[in-house]
């Protein structure tokens, strides 16, 4: 079994994650909400082990900064020595822009 790497979440990240449960909550299915954040973080924690499976981010092109789909989120991620912080996590179907 591979090493575990340490998983911190920018605030950026925390935000995407707190909006995505407020804007299911707020059209009345929190229930999709809670499934949603589980299937997030369940994809989170597989990175932990593998966190070179995500794909290079192609809008930067940097090694170290790479993505996975959890359909219909992108969840973008950097890559420390031993550690990993999750960046943003975003509809899949919208570009990352710099400065977001």
């Amino acid at each position: 079994m591979p090493a575990k790497y340490a998983i911190t979440f920018a605030a950026s990240a925390v935000e995407d994650l707190e909006e995505i449960r407020e804007w299911y909550r707020d059209r009345k299915v929190p229930e999709i909400a809670d499934k949603i954040i589980n299937q997030l973080m369940a994809s989170i924690e597989r990175i932990s082990s593998f966190p070179q499976s995500g794909r290079v981010v192609p809008e930067f092109n940097l090694p170290y900064l790479r993505e996975i789909i959890s359909s219909p989120f992108r969840i973008v991620y950097r890559i420390d020595s031993n550690h990993i912080r999750v960046v943003m996590v975003w509809r899949s179907e919208r570009l990352l822009k710099i400065g977001r």
